[in-house]
Formats: C-alpha cells, sequence, structure tokens
C-alpha cells in the first residue's frame, strides 16, 4: 500500500438510535475524531490531522457494526450515472492508487430498528442493484467479476470497497480492511439464513454471537442457558452440537423441549443447585432484566465451587441507551470473576441490548485453533444425557 494514503474521514454503520451511544463510546477514547455528517444508523468522523497509517489504524467500539474510511458521497437520480461518479470521487481515485481492493461490499443502512416491520439486516434488492450498477463501470479489473451475494464473507486481511446507500439517490463510498472477522461481512452482517422453524428472533442473535466470538465449543459440551424460553437461542446452540440444560420457569417450544439434546429446568436459576451442572463448560443468559440482574445470576453459578464455567455468551438489556456508558463497569465485573478475555458488540440481529463473551484467557482460542480434529460437527444429535449429568426438574 502506498504510504502517500492518508485519509481525513471515517465511516461508521451502527442499529438505527444507538448514534449517541456510539459517539459517546469514541470520545471517550480521544482518538482526535470528531463527529461529520449523521443519519439514523450511518455516522461520519473527521480526523483531527489525517490519518497517517491507514493499514493499522483500529476503532475498538462495541456499537460500530462495521467501520471504514470515507471516500465521499454521490447524489442523484439515476443508479448509472451516481455509479459513474463513485469511480470519479477524488478520494476514490486517490484510494485506488494506493490499496488493491479484492471485493466490494454494498449495503443499505437500517432505517428501523431489527425485528420491527419485518426487517432483519442482510442483503436487499435496492443493494443489489447499487452493486451491479458499480460493477458495470468500475475500473478495478479484480471486481469486473464481482457478483452481489455470490460470497458469505470475503478473505480477511485484503481491501475491500465499501458502498453504503443512505438513500436511494444517496450514496456512500468508502473503503476497509478486512482485519477482523466481522469486517469479512457485508455491512457487518454475518451471512445468516433464518430457517422456517426457528422459535424466535433469539434464534439469530445467538448464531451471530457464536459466529462472531468463534468460542472454542467441542461437541457434546455442556451449555447452561439462563432464560431460555421460548427456545430460539437453545435451537441455534443444539445446532452446533451442545446439550443445552435450559433454565426457565416459562414453556420452551415443543420443538427444543422435545429434543434429546435438550434439558429443561422449569425453576428460577437460583433456586437450581449448583452441584448439578458440575460438569457445564459453558452459559449463556439472554433475560429480560437489567443488565446487573443478569450478572447477579451468572455469578451465583461461575462464582460457585461446584460448576467450572469456561466461558460466557450474555445479552444484557439496554433500557436507555444512556446505559451504554455502564459497559466498561460491566466489563469490569466480568473480569472479577477470572474471566480476562471480555468481548463486547451490538451485534446486527440485537436491539437495544448488547451482547458480552469472556473466556477464561486467549489462550483457548489457541487450543481450538490447534485442534481441529476437535471441531464442531453438526450432523445427527447425540442421544440422551451425557455423564452422570443430572437436574431435578419441578413443574
Amino acid at each position: 500500500m502506498s504510504t502517500t494514503w492518508h485519509p481525513q474521514f471515517l465511516f461508521t454503520v451502527c442499529q438505527t438510535g444507538a448514534e449517541a451511544a456510539l459517539k459517546h463510546e469514541i470520545a471517550a477514547q480521544k482518538l482526535d475524531l470528531r463527529p461529520s455528517y449523521s443519519r439514523p444508523g450511518f455516522v461520519t468522523f473527521k480526523f483531527d490531522q489525517r490519518c497517517e497509517n491507514p493499514q493499522g489504524f483500529q476503532l475498538r467500539s462495541t456499537f460500530a457494526r462495521t467501520w471504514g474510511f470515507s471516500l465521499g458521497k454521490v447524489s442523484g437520480a439515476q443508479a448509472s450515472d451516481l455509479a459513474f461518479k463513485s469511480w470519479q470521487l477524488p478520494a476514490m481515485v486517490e484510494a485506488l492508487t494506493a490499496i488493491k481492493p479484492s471485493d466490494l461490499h454494498v449495503w443499505e443502512r437500517d432505517r428501523v430498528m431489527p425485528g420491527e416491520e419485518g426487517f432483519e439486516p442482510g442483503p436487499t434488492a435496492l443493494a443489489a442493484e447499487v452493486d451491479a450498477a458499480l460493477t458495470a463501470c468500475t475500473p478495478v479489473e479484480s471486481l469486473r467479476s464481482h457478483h452481489f451475494g455470490q460470497q458469505g464473507a470475503s478473505q480477511p486481511n485484503t481491501w475491500i470497497l465499501d458502498a453504503v446507500v443512505v438513500e436511494p439517490c444517496e450514496w456512500w463510498l468508502g473503503c476497509h480492511l478486512a482485519s477482523r472477522r466481522t469486517a469479512c461481512w457485508i455491512g457487518g452482517v454475518p451471512p445468516i439464513q433464518q430457517p422456517e422453524d426457528a422459535v424466535s428472533r433469539a434464534y439469530l442473535k445467538m448464531t451471530e454471537a457464536l459466529e462472531w466470538s468463534a468460542l472454542p465449543f467441542v461437541r457434546g459440551d455442556i451449555c447452561v442457558e439462563l432464560g431460555c424460553s421460548p427456545g430460539g437461542a437453545a435451537q441455534a446452540l443444539l445446532e452446533k452440537g451442545l446439550f443445552v440444560v435450559g433454565i426457565d420457569p416459562a414453556e420452551v417450544d415443543p420443538l427444543v423441549a422435545e429434543h434429546p439434546s435438550f434439558l429443561h429446568v422449569r425453576r428460577r436459576s437460583l433456586d437450581v443447585p449448583k452441584r448439578d451442572f458440575q460438569r457445564a463448560k459453558w452459559l449463556t443468559a439472554d433475560m429480560n432484566v437489567a443488565p446487573g440482574y443478569t450478572l447477579e445470576a451468572v455469578e451465583d453459578v461461575v462464582l460457585n465451587k461446584t460448576p467450572s464455567i469456561r466461558g460466557l455468551v450474555l445479552t444484557l438489556k439496554l433500557a436507555d441507551w444512556s446505559m451504554a456508558s455502564q459497559i466498561g463497569d460491566l466489563v469490569k465485573r466480568v473480569r472479577s470473576w477470572g474471566y480476562r478475555d471480555v468481548r463486547t458488540r451490538h451485534l446486527a440481529f440485537n436491539r437495544q441490548e448488547f451482547c458480552l463473551v469472556a473466556l477464561k484467557s486467549r489462550a483457548q482460542r489457541r487450543i481450538k485453533r490447534g485442534t481441529s480434529q476437535r471441531r464442531i460437527r453438526t450432523d445427527a444429535p447425540h442421544q440422551g444425557v451425557p455423564g452422570k449429568m443430572h437436574v431435578e426438574k419441578s413443574e
């Protein structure tokens, strides 16, 4: 990459409604970035001084679904005209001389919160139209054979051009280095196909959480889920080959309840003897309560002498977006339990909440990469309760 390319603007994409939380989060990091243009779900920032090392720059953010360097915007009525003007933008021409993009990501910004009006983030017909228009007149030879949606994810550690459809007649262009897992996904949204028999939206949230976190699950591991009703998250965990113990006094959908690798404990989490979970390695929770209450329930399990919980996947609710300022304190509390690798992300399929994953140490991730023969299989489920796992159920 040319050392003479020093971008001046950064673009970020977030869920609609999370713009203020994103701005406060970035301001707290003192990165010499000032908010510039903003629309629901799309915020740009200006560097006080041009970025000297774009390849090495990292934005650490819970609420930025994806981000990159802004190359400007184009406006107009015809897609073909906008596409032509996109490739002529001065910042685009400058960037193309400095990087060799291997892919093109095109997506629309969110206009409503996920789950509202039948909306879920992902590919749209308009994005496909914009992608086709840009590809038809691209000066980048490597993009001429590009086809919208052909790939599930881009190759890591490559430069990618971005086109964010802020409005049908307004496109913002940019680029980013796929230096992280989520940067390989178009718009930061993983390519997830929701099955027709998905029990609830929690299936999407848990599937994305597992894709993003890349936790070192092994087929047959026992996972305790606090607040499992109606069973969408458990459904995603079962697909990964885990044995799931769901704790919730409410009912679970029969599709999950009758699965041979699912055990439903119809109690509150505080009423379940912890010795019953001594072989559990993972714990998940998605409860409709304040984050402090969720962490109290989790703490009651992980600090007990009997269970040995290796990792956590927690969905923490934000009654108000201003509660985002508490994330740092929540992370510190989880670390105080002995979990050193703690990460947070506002998932594409989250609503007014965020996901926290935690492992005892980063070394566990290296163990997974070094033991490929133990990776999770997704064939027919194992049968029955593993080992001596036993929980007394009560109605």
